[in-house]
């Protein structure tokens, strides 16, 4: 007698018989959980507001834009904006009298046509007079470097966090000095906080974190030449200068990248709830994916400092969408403005 399913089926078969085989089980898929977004952002990043080139006017275009879009685009309006640093056009090397005029046009340009909650991050050209020779400074303002962005964002430091729709979001400073200049990495009290304000977090909230200069990043390859606000101090630093650089051997596109990228991504190894890193600073639109990060540069309000597209990046904001098992994802919006004739 046939001893198992398959010597019964082979004899039936042989025999010419018709049989019932009883059908195996099979798992049911599982259906996917379904994600829910809880926070929109709109990062409207390197707006540098300025007399000059229509750029108030555009600003306020733009703000108008971000929050029409259920009209314009059918999309749900964004619950905050973030600014991505360089909110005005320059006050590393202006004087005094400049640098208070692009801030007022900053504030009153927000105050009559923003109605949303804006945080910011502070930016290289937003850090007054530390191109003391062109600025004419002697270091020993009361406003000098980056308190005059404190004042202006509303906080006593320039780097700050918050919780948001289930997510912390973290705004860091990116402008260390360097020379009459700046690079791009945190100083040590700013690790200390940085690290310090992660610990805290529950594992289980997701963490976007928000720099001018991008942590990691490689538009800084797009670029050929120095971008139109570098100086000769920026291009690289050598290696020796920069705790947990790169490789022997390697220079740094200091003003374009965090040189203490790998640090960063020794710190996100640690803290799998890191799960983006949103930029600006290089005007170009980049989505990087690395180690279960995602690491976005947001193009710019300015385009090409209002003068027209930059390397074909149009005029711009990001839609930033977070959801609650912490994907991420990011729609550029042109936003319609053309460069003056």
């Amino acid at each position: 007698m046939p001893s198992t399913r398959r010597e019964l089926l082979a004899s039936c078969l042989a025999a010419g018989a018709a049989v019932a085989v009883p059908a195996l089980a099979a798992a049911e898929p599982a259906a996917p959980a379904r994600r829910r977004r809880t926070l929109r952002i709109a990062h409207l990043t390197d707006i540098h507001v300025q007399p000059e080139l229509g750029a108030a006017r555009g600003l306020a275009a733009c703000f108008a834009h971000v929050q029409s879009l259920p009209e314009r685009l059918g999309l749900d309006a964004p619950d905050m904006i973030i600014t991505g640093g360089d909110t005005i056009m320059d006050a590393m090397d202006a004087d005094m009298a400049r640098t208070r005029l692009q801030w007022e046009l900053w504030r009153k340009t927000k105050a009559d046509h923003c109605g949303l909650e804006i945080r910011s991050v502070i930016g290289n050209h937003d850090v007054w007079g530390w191109g003391k020779t062109k600025a004419g400074t002697t270091g020993d303002e009361p406003l000098y470097g980056k308190h005059w962005a404190c004042d202006e964002f509303g906080r006593d430091k320039p780097y700050a966090s918050f919780d948001r729709g289930g997510w912390h979001i973290v705004l860091l400073d990116s402008v260390f000095p360097f020379g009459e200049g700046y690079i791009g990495r945190l100083d040590e009290a700013q690790w200390d906080w940085f690290e310090a304000d992660l610990a805290a977090v529950d594992p289980a909230m997701p963490v976007a974190v928000f720099s001018h200069i991008p942590i990691l990043s490689a538009t800084g390859l797009a670029v050929a030449s120095p971008p139109p606000d570098s100086t000769p101090q920026d291009s690289t630093v050598p290696d020796s200068s920069v705790p947990d650089g790169p490789p022997p051997g390697l220079q740094v596109p200091a003003n374009r990248i965090h040189v203490d990228g790998r640090r960063f991504l020794k710190t996100f190894a640690a803290r799998p709830n890191v799960k983006a890193c949103l930029s600006g600073h290089m005007h170009l639109v980049e989505q990087l994916d690395y180690q279960g990060v995602r690491h976005l540069c947001n193009g710019a309000v300015s385009a090409g400092w209002w003068k027209g597209r930059n390397l074909g990046t149009d005029f711009g904001y990001a839609i930033v969408d977070l959801h609650d098992d912490g994907t991420v994802e990011r729609r550029y919006v042109p936003y319609g403005w053309t460069a003056p004739s």
